[in-house]
């Protein structure tokens, strides 16, 4: 995935979860859209460097010409926007660069079942799949120092309900369970459920984890390069699989 001529700028705040002020490297203070539902949390401090993405002149349907996409933390470049987790994943299926779906070749975005929606059914010699994927940004540091990937940043019901269904729908047989994460960040060395924010999630991820639902988690890598002042194009793709810490906290 190719950003080019994303803008460099510095966060003045966040606020109403999909906001933020932000100034240019001309002293222009713009606002922008923010495509993150979730708390940020360690991604959304004043001052911080962020890069925004510019929608060309002819969209008019657009508010906010300016969006969001990734924010430097911690010594790393972050990816924001929670819906570049879905792209990724189906631009490598589509690929042919996970492997762990190799017995799979056809994907289908926003499958319902149920009164869930869940966000890719796969089909091919290996049966049938439903994948319901995760876009993970928060940071944790483990006793010894390392840099954990964690989920999620704040409670979250519909993630529990997504678990729930998933769990369920291994126990009766037939499609394959699958909770995906995408970790949105390329520091850290295995992921693990954020129990100290919300400890129900982490209890159902392991319950699911335990009864069949797959669990699986890659890191994506960042290139950064610069194409002029204050100016960068950024490709993204999806990296190493992650290790999963699921023992009980």
């Amino acid at each position: 995935m190719l950003f080019r001529s994303l803008t460099e700028a510095t966060l003045l705040r966040r606020y109403k979860r999909f906001l933020a002020d932000v100034r240019l490297p001309c002293g222009t203070e713009v606002t922008a859209h923010c495509p993150n539902p979730g708390s940020m949390l360690g991604l959304a401090q004043p001052g911080m460097r962020v890069l925004l993405w510019q929608a060309p002149p002819g969209e008019k349907a657009r508010k906010l010409k300016w969006s969001w996409k990734f924010v430097e933390a911690d010594g790393a470049m972050v990816c924001v926007d929670t819906m570049l987790a879905n792209k990724l994943f189906k631009e490598a299926f589509t690929a042919g660069r996970l492997p762990e779906f190799s017995g799979y070749s056809s994907i289908e975005a926003e499958h319902k079942y149920e009164d869930s929606r869940f966000d890719f059914y796969l089909q091919g010699t290996a049966g049938s799949a439903m994948v319901e994927v995760k876009s993970v940004s928060l940071l944790e540091l483990s006793e010894q120092g390392e840099k954990l990937a964690a989920f999620p940043d704040a409670r979250t019901e519909r993630g529990l309900k997504h678990l729930e269904t998933l769990r369920s729908l291994s126990l009766k047989g037939g499609d394959q369970s699958v909770q995906f994460y995408v970790v949105a960040r390329g520091d850290t060395r295995a992921f693990k459920p954020a129990d100290s924010i919300d400890p129900a999630y982490g209890r159902a991820l392991r319950q699911a984890h335990a009864q069949g639902v797959a669990v699986h988690c890659r890191a994506v890598e960042i290139k950064l390069e610069p194409c002029g002042e204050h100016c960068f194009d950024l490709e993204m793709t999806l990296a190493e699989t992650l290790p999963l810490l699921l023992k009980e906290p």
